[in-house]
Formats: C-alpha cells, sequence, structure tokens
C-alpha cells in the first residue's frame, strides 16, 4: 500500500516534467519553421547549411530545462560563430538573426530562473560582457536591457519560491496546530474521565469491599453479591484506565501537553501574534491565573476559538483581545475588522460559536457574538462563584 501511494504522488511530477519536454520541443520546432526560411534575409548562409544553422539557433532550447547554463553556453557560443563569420548582410545591424536573439534572451531567463545563483551570475555577465563587445553603436544598450530583463526574471523567482515556501509554512502550522488540538482535546477528555468515572469506580470498589463489614445480618447470598460487585467495578476501572492510556498517548508516547487555563491565555496570544496575527491586547489581568480551572479552561477556549475564527474569515485584519476580572465574574471581549458581510460560523454550518457558548454556559456564564458595524465581536461572561478552584 505504501508503494502504491509513492508511486500514485509521483506521477503529477512526472506528468509536469513530459508536458514540459513537450512544450518545450514544440517551441523549438516552431522557432525552426521561423528560423529557416528568414536567416536568408539578414545573413548570408549558403542555401544547402540553412536547416544546419537554423537548428543551431534554436536547439540550445532543447536542453534548457535539463542544463540551464549548458543551454545559454551553446547558444553564447553559436553567438560567437554569427559573429565571426562576419554573415550578417550589409543592411542588417546586428551579427545574427533575430531568432537566435530570442533564444538566447530566453535561455538567459531560463537560467534565472532554475539555476544556482553563480550560475545566474555568470549567464548575466557573461551575456552583457558578450553584447556589449559584439554589438556596435546604440545596440549596445542591450547589454543593459538584457540585465533588466534578468532582474524581471530573478524577480520573479523569488515570487515563486516565497509562495512555496509560504505555502510550505502554512501547511506545516496547520498540521502541528490541529496536531495540538488533538493532543490538547484527548489531555482533556483523559482528565475528565479520570476525574469523574475513575473517581466514582473507585468508591464503588470501596463500599462494595466494606459493606460486608459496615452492615449487619449479611448473609453468604448477599456477601457473594458485594463480591461480583467489586470485581464487576474492578474490571470496569481496569478498562477504563485502558481507555485513558490510549486518551493519553500519541504514537506510544505519553501525552505531555497540560490542560490549558487562565494563566496560559498570555502565551496564547503572544502565539498567534508571533504567528503573523495582527492582534493587540490590554494588559491581563496579574489575578488571571489564579481563576478557577474550569472557567480558565472556558476563558482560554473561547479565546482561542475567536482567534482562529478571526483568522480564518478575516486574515490580515486587526483583532483585539480585552480580559477584564472582578471579584464575581470574568469578562472577555474579542474584536476583529472584517470586509464585506459574512455568514456567521453557526449559520455556514459550523460548531465554533456554539462550542464557545456551551463553553461559557458549562461554567454558569453567557456568550454572545454578533456583527457590529466593521467588527465582528463576542463578549462573554464568566462567574467566578461556585467554578471549581484552580488545581483542585
Amino acid at each position: 500500500m505504501v508503494r502504491g501511494t509513492g508511486r500514485a504522488l509521483a506521477l503529477p511530477g512526472r506528468l509536469a516534467t513530459r508536458n514540459a519536454d513537450v512544450t518545450i520541443a514544440l517551441v523549438a520546432a516552431l522557432l525552426f519553421a521561423i528560423a529557416w526560411p528568414t536567416l536568408p534575409l539578414t545573413n548570408a548562409v549558403t542555401p544547402s547549411l540553412l536547416p544546419v544553422v537554423a537548428f543551431l539557433e534554436v536547439g540550445p532550447l532543447l536542453v534548457a530545462r535539463v542544463r540551464p547554463l549548458l543551454a545559454w553556453g551553446l547558444a553564447l557560443a553559436v553567438g560567437a560563430g554569427f559573429w565571426a563569420s562576419r554573415s550578417a548582410l550589409p543592411d542588417w545591424a546586428m551579427p545574427w538573426p533575430v531568432v537566435y536573439f530570442l533564444v538566447l534572451l530566453a535561455l538567459l531567463v531560463v537560467v534565472c530562473l532554475r539555476a544556482p545563483w553563480p550560475e545566474v551570475l555568470i549567464a548575466v555577465g557573461g551575456t552583457g560582457a558578450f553584447l556589449g563587445v559584439v554589438l556596435d553603436g546604440d545596440l549596445k544598450n542591450w547589454a543593459w536591457g538584457q540585465a533588466a530583463l534578468a532582474a524581471v526574471a530573478l524577480l520573479v523567482r523569488w515570487l515563486i519560491l516565497s509562495r512555496r515556501q509560504l505555502a510550505r509554512e502554512t501547511e506545516l502550522g496547520e498540521a502541528e496546530r490541529a496536531r495540538r488540538a488533538v493532543l490538547e482535546e484527548r489531555s482533556m477528555i483523559a482528565r475528565e474521565l479520570h476525574d469523574v468515572v475513575a473517581h466514582h469506580m473507585s468508591l464503588i470498589v470501596v463500599q462494595a469491599q466494606s459493606a460486608p463489614y459496615r452492615l449487619s445480618d449479611v448473609d453468604a447470598a448477599t456477601r457473594e453479591e458485594f463480591t461480583s460487585i467489586e470485581r464487576s467495578a474492578r474490571a470496569a476501572l481496569t478498562e477504563v484506565r485502558g481507555v485513558l492510556g490510549v486518551l493519553r498517548s500519541d504514537d506510544g508516547e505519553r501525552l505531555v501537553a497540560p490542560v490549558p487555563g487562565g494563566a496560559d491565555v498570555a502565551s496564547l496570544l503572544a502565539s498567534a501574534q508571533a504567528a503573523g496575527m495582527p492582534l493587540t491586547w490590554d494588559a491581563l489581568p496579574v489575578t488571571l491565573g489564579e481563576v478557577p480551572a474550569a472557567v480558565g479552561l472556558a476563558a482560554y477556549r473561547i479565546v482561542q476559538e475567536s482567534l482562529s475564527n478571526a483568522s480564518r474569515h478575516a486574515p490580515g485584519q486587526p483583532c483585539h483581545v480585552r480580559v477584564e476580572l472582578d471579584e464575581e465574574s470574568l469578562h472577555l471581549f474579542v474584536a476583529n475588522v472584517i470586509g464585506a458581510p459574512t455568514p456567521s460560523t453557526e449559520a455556514s454550518g459550523g460548531s465554533g460559536l456554539v462550542g464557545m457558548r456551551t463553553r461559557a454556559e458549562a461554567v454558569g456564564g453567557e456568550l454572545t457574538a454578533g456583527r457590529e458595524g466593521d467588527h465582528w465581536q463576542v463578549s462573554a461572561r464568566l462567574p467566578l462563584a461556585g467554578a471549581r478552584p484552580a488545581g483542585a
């Protein structure tokens, strides 16, 4: 299966290479068809040698994809041959035909786009020096013209490489964020199962064990029933612990990502800003890390989802976060600039706003979200009373 997948993934690359070779061959054939009949108009060439010279003009294109610098060098040698032969007609200013000149410039562009930087310098410098020596009069300006053409090609190369690098980094970042999100959610589920299910199952085991000693007049049948309950509870507890082990593992390794809380909101904001998001925030309360764990987790997730929605639906737009804390509640405000009206997450079938509202309601709070002018605002109030203290 792995080998088949590898072959399938390699097919597009081979297909693109084949298409490039076919395209180059067609372009070379077209230029050859133009060069052959037009060559006598600019250069004095024996009729029997016309196809040979025409092929020498365009032939270097055939190796341009594999060896750009070699193709450029061959073309330069052909140009030197034209110049040395003095075959140009008296009323023709250049020593070579127009088709050859187009091929030379095209190969210079190919070198600038594909070759290593030292080869690019060789091609640009060599072409400029060659044109400056060979051409006469105003045509010498082509030595600067080819440099300008090379600069444009290098700019295109930089743009292509930048876009590829950005796409690669974006893909890696998305994969890492997805992986960390899975780790955090699985860690949270494992912790909740441990705190709730495993705790109560342990109580059942203890109660079943001690019941025959705490209760009077327990006959043998009742004692056996309590023993059966204890065995069943122990078996269930063992299975729960096995499930917890699976949830806490990632490719056989233990999860190390802790459940986030109020103290982690600052690092969340800093990481989003470092990732390139135009994010600002007011000074966070110094006691934010001391809020109850459930409230801190809800606040972290709400801010995280709000930032995620902002980057997804309004990329590149400014976003501002404000966190306020009083004796009774934790207040969250997230606002980001949006352009044209876009459907909300709920309207488009997503679960982001529903999840944030559910987290707020789970700790007895409330959350509102909607468009206000050119901003999308999320506001949440999370009461502190009755929530589990941090570290409990």
